[in-house]
């Protein structure tokens, strides 16, 4: 299995983790394990790194690059969604750190096989599970003009949504779409040649996008594990997460700056009702960026954006 072990903004996610000898971390997207092998080097000895991935090839990846830590690593083939699940089978409260890589891994662009990418002839699927149901390919050709407007409005932010649906109900009636550059010529004639986007990114950029969280649902499990991620930190424990778009990355600043204040109370009222606790500082008040350097190097962490919080103690905790 061909996996490059690069990962984004690899030092920066280490250091807002405040890994440590004899730290339990989870890493709940492995990708090519980068960012695992470091962390477990920062918490050796002692430390436990709880490894979870949705794609299999990530797993099977990560047991060779990880290989050294054996005794201290525990793999799980699922969704970070499901952390509190993990923690309860493995007997534990809580842990000291978790770390979210948002991004899709080089090896999921160039080498699964699975249509993420529109640069390559692979069959419309873009499961990152490829145990889930459904693909790519049946929402393309299954999902009516609206559904699909709405899919590539909300997901992909893109504003000629309208007009890359209609396209693409026009041509499914010649016969299904069923692979990644197929869908991308589509999408690219649905464009028009003086749009302003053509000189910026390929015009099917955002349409892939959208398809793969919807596949995924990854939006809605991002906002299912922001809900209670804290209730799984031990106090102190740091919670790091690299988004790379808006929609994740403002996802994640709601529930970050929602955790980090107290009294919700409006401004008028005499006495807090709400009892609303403060949970957590916030390390990052700024999402911190890749330097010009990572980015030269690694074109794919362009637009990463890395946030990360802290647990407080409990307030009545001494």
């Amino acid at each position: 299995m061909a996996y490059e072990h690069v990962s984004v903004m690899l030092d920066e996610a280490v250091h807002y983790l405040g890994c440590r000898p004899a730290h339990i971390v989870v890493d709940g997207t492995l990708g090519g394990a980068g960012h695992a092998r470091a962390i477990c080097r920062k918490i050796d000895p002692d430390g436990l790194l709880i490894g979870i991935d949705q794609d299999l090839d990530a797993i099977v990846n990560a047991r060779e690059v990880l290989a050294p830590y054996r005794p201290s690593v525990r793999l799980f083939h699922d969704n970070f969604a499901n952390l509190e699940a993990i923690l309860q089978s493995l007997d534990l409260p809580a842990v000291d750190g978790v770390l979210l890589d948002l991004g899709l891994s080089r090896h999921q662009l160039e080498a699964s096989g699975r249509g993420f990418s529109f640069k390559r002839e692979e069959p419309l699927d873009m499961r990152m599970n490829q145990e889930a149901r459904l693909t790519a390919r049946e929402l393309v050709n299954s999902l009516d003009e609206q559904q699909l407007r709405r899919v590539f409005f909300q997901y992909g932010e893109e504003r000629l949504a309208k007009q890359i649906a209609r396209r693409i109900v026009a041509e499914r009636r010649r016969g299904p779409i069923t692979t990644s550059t197929q869908l991308a010529q589509i999408v690219n004639a649905a464009v028009p040649a003086r749009s302003s986007d053509r000189r910026r990114i390929h015009p099917a950029t955002r349409v892939f996008m959208a398809l793969r969280i919807a596949v995924n649902q990854e939006l809605e499990r991002l906002e299912a594990f922001m809900a209670n991620a804290v209730d799984l930190l031990n106090p102190g424990g740091r919670l790091c997460v690299l988004a790379f778009h808006s929609l994740e990355d403002r996802i994640v600043k709601h529930h970050f700056n929602f955790l980090a204040r107290g009294c919700i109370c409006p401004p008028d009222f005499p006495q807090c009702v709400c009892n609303k606790q403060q949970l957590v500082r916030v390390l990052t008040p700024r999402a911190v960026k890749p330097t010009q350097a990572e980015i030269s190097a690694n074109p794919l962490a362009r637009s990463a954006r890395l946030r990360a919080v802290e647990k407080l103690p409990a307030p009545d905790a001494p």
